[in-house]
């Protein structure tokens, strides 16, 4: 998934619902400069000590301000919050550059049927229910997003 959002060395990448790390170990590896957000105290208290060089939130991820800078975000966030966040990520004050999300497929689906006008919203990778720990109850997909120049 990092490998197909061509995330590049220096670059500001959110890693929202963070984890243990799964997809923050292969940003870092990317050269990624990272947040990783998580609402989880033992989760955070995980990601500090694998990730020393990481910026880790502990809190909401749809109630954590933004960066004032140009921003991607590679995230398997929680899948409660994807309407929020998709509202907050594509708000007109949002220096969002690109988004890599794992959300459910039919989310997925319908969001890229809406389109937009400043982003371009398409589905990306599916993902099996097999790929996660616990499987969950739906099917999964990568939406992906890219702002319109």
């Amino acid at each position: 998934m990092v490998a197909a959002a061509n995330v590049r060395p220096g670059e500001l990448v959110l890693d929202i619902g963070a984890g243990e790390g799964a997809l923050t170990r292969h940003l870092v590896r990317a050269g990624a400069r990272v947040v990783a957000i998580e609402l989880n105290p033992r989760r955070v208290a995980v990601l500090r000590e694998r990730f020393p060089g990481v910026t880790v939130v502990h809190g909401d991820a749809a109630a954590v301000p933004l960066p004032r800078r140009p921003f991607r975000v590679v995230a398997n966030p929680p899948y409660g919050i994807s309407s929020r966040l998709l509202r907050m990520l594509r708000a007109p004050d949002s220096r969002l550059v690109a988004a890599d999300l794992v959300l459910q497929r039919a989310v997925v689906c319908r969001c890229a049927a809406e389109g937009s006008r400043r982003f371009g919203l398409a589905v990306g990778l599916a993902l099996p229910r097999r790929a996660f720990l616990p499987p969950p109850q739906v099917d999964s997909a990568v939406l992906v997003v890219r702002r319109r120049r």
